[in-house]
């Protein structure tokens, strides 16, 4: 997201890196921790959460690749077989990449390179159990493939981006999606669990990471 000349990396409370775009004047993730946040919303509340051992999970944005990095880490510990996509219109080149500490506190150094240079539009294998294919494409107009078990809604806010926070958009994923498919975001806006609700799911309000008093996990009914 955003173009790498306004992309700044910077330290949150539990010690790992975000990144901020200057260009839509909003950090990657929570300054209270990125990990701590990517674990709660999309880990704790999204795949744990999941009885399946073969699951496909679509990310809307890659970004830092930090939730696609922690979700391997659960597969690997767990042997879990994931097949895992991302949408991102805005990639991140290897200089601000290189500059982020994830390996440094989670290990899998290889692993989080590989996420990043591996090609784009394509699928390919990180580990034996991890599926990964990343799309450079922009959501308000692309058209999905493939079915999803598992969504990590993970957009610039709906204060910033308000265009992917729509039903229509909604719609789109909501037809991605298997039938008991759980949709993970860290909103818990008003307007985000209506337009969720409008379009096939079944929403329950959670405790949000720190720093934030709710979260939203959505079941494609």
């Amino acid at each position: 997201m955003g173009k790498n000349s306004d992309i700044k990396v910077k330290v949150t409370e539990d010690g790992s890196h975000t990144l901020f775009s200057e260009r839509f004047g909003e950090h990657y993730h929570s300054f209270h921790g990125a990990i701590q946040e990517s674990k709660h919303v999309f880990i704790n509340a999204g795949l744990e959460d999941t009885s399946s051992t073969d699951l496909s999970i679509l990310e809307i944005g890659f970004g830092s690749g930090l939730n696609a990095l922690l979700s391997l880490i659960y597969g690997e510990e767990n042997n879990l077989q994931i097949r895992y996509s991302a949408v991102e219109l805005y990639p991140l080149k290897s200089a601000v990449i290189q500059g982020i500490n994830y390996p440094d506190i989670l290990g899998f150094a290889e692993e989080y390179r590989l996420l990043h240079d591996g090609p784009w539009g394509e699928s390919y294998n990180i580990t034996g159990n991890f599926n990964l294919k990343k799309l450079e494409d922009n959501l308000a107009t692309m058209n999905f493939k493939d079915l999803y078990d598992l969504v990590y809604y993970d957009a610039f806010s709906p204060d910033i981006q308000p265009e992917l926070w729509q039903t229509c958009i909604f719609e789109k994923v909501a037809k991605a999606c298997n039938p008991g498919a759980v949709l993970t975001t860290y909103s818990a806006k008003g307007a985000v669990r209506r337009a969720l609700q409008a379009t096939g799911f079944e929403v329950e309000r959670l405790p949000g990471p720190r720093g934030k008093r709710e979260m939203i996990r959505a079941k494609k009914l």
